[in-house]
């Protein structure tokens, strides 16, 4: 049974929130979970079914209240991290022993209001206003550390950071007063040393905001000057107009096939990427009614939120990805909240290794 959810409204299913895309037949995972957080003063995940059904909606026991940012949600093949910016904390969930549910683990303290997660190396960092700090994760139920054992102040800490990736040895950082800057990672995977500016940023960078990593490449979009670009061992390598549509955000990665949100143009697009190469091939490849907000890619399912601040609600769709990287419509959500953030997709295929 659905569980009801209170603290941002009702909940129902909506197609109207995306206007370019019809139901098919499934291609992805349809026992994935999609999962994004209300971002309310009393923050909670709100887990779906890729058709859109509310399956659960669990309180992380922290307020939230993040906005401008990517990666509020994170997973490894065990746990699941989300944001608390208005408490300054990150809640660590787990599956539960029937694998039917998340279950709060511990609520972690960060050195400033956090805006983005992600996992590797044993480690969970977290991207704050003014730094980035790494946790280290345990075996069995020792979980994450409720201490950092490296924390970096960024290049600008204005408040203006946005997103965290991870690279080998190192994460890619953005902060939208016009920096992309990397930190290194020691020998146990802890943040050292001092944040740096990539190379070869170019003269017209301006507010750089998402970014996706593969292997030794981050893809990030800079926003207000639509572009996205390629960094790879401290350089941009590659810069590509978004062309017609204004404003690339938040990116997502399958395979070849790099997906742009484009908040203002109320769209996603698509690029082929390959080397030191980004081509658009779909300027548009979905349309939505609201200003798209993060994107996620998994188990052949592509996942974005959209907020319309005129209707003061949010969508969340559920597209598959076909072998030629085209998005149809699954299944799609309305939310009575325009502050949702974040979202990723957790595949039924994780198992018992969530």
């Amino acid at each position: 049974m659905m569980n009801r959810y209170h603290g941002i409204g009702s909940i129902f299913l909506a197609i109207a929130g995306v206007a370019s895309a019809q139901n098919t037949t499934v291609a992805g995972d349809s026992h994935a979970w999609i999962v994004t957080a209300s971002n309310t003063a009393a923050n909670q995940l709100l887990v779906y079914s890729p058709t859109g059904n509310l399956l659960k909606a669990i309180p992380t026991g922290g307020q939230g209240g993040v906005g401008g940012n990517s990666g509020g949600i994170a997973q490894n093949s065990r746990r699941l991290a989300v944001v608390n910016f208005g408490s300054g904390t990150v809640s660590v969930f787990v599956k539960d022993p029937a694998h039917s549910n998340l279950v709060l683990e511990s609520v972690v303290q960060a050195v400033a209001s956090p805006l983005s997660v992600v996992f590797g190396d044993k480690h969970l960092y977290i991207l704050s206003t003014t730094h980035v700090e790494s946790h280290s994760i345990g075996a069995g139920a020792s979980g994450v550390a409720a201490s950092p054992d490296g924390v970096v102040g960024l290049l600008h800490a204005d408040g203006s950071a946005a997103q965290v990736g991870k690279l080998p040895g190192q994460l890619i950082i953005t902060e939208k007063s016009n920096v992309i800057e990397s930190v290194n990672l020691n020998a146990s995977g802890a943040v050292t040393g001092a944040a740096a500016a990539v190379a070869n940023i170019p003269a017209n960078v301006n507010a750089p905001f998402g970014l996706v990593t593969r292997g030794s490449d981050a893809y990030v979009s800079i926003a207000h000057a639509n572009e996205v670009s390629l960094v790879r061992h401290d350089a941009v390598l590659a810069v590509t107009s978004s062309g017609t549509q204004s404003a690339p955000c938040w990116l997502a990665l399958d395979g070849p096939y790099l997906y742009s949100a484009n908040s203002p143009s109320h769209s996603v697009s698509r690029f082929v990427v390959y080397g030191n190469t980004i081509t658009q091939q779909a300027p548009v490849a979905a349309s939505f009614n609201g200003n798209p907000t993060d994107i996620a890619y998994r188990a052949g399912l592509v996942a974005v939120v959209d907020a319309n601040s005129t209707t003061a609600v949010s969508h969340l769709s559920t597209f598959n990805v076909d072998e030629q990287g085209n998005l149809t419509l699954y299944g799609a959500a309305t939310i009575n909240n325009t502050a949702t953030n974040g979202v990723v997709i957790v595949s039924a295929d994780d198992g018992d290794q969530f």
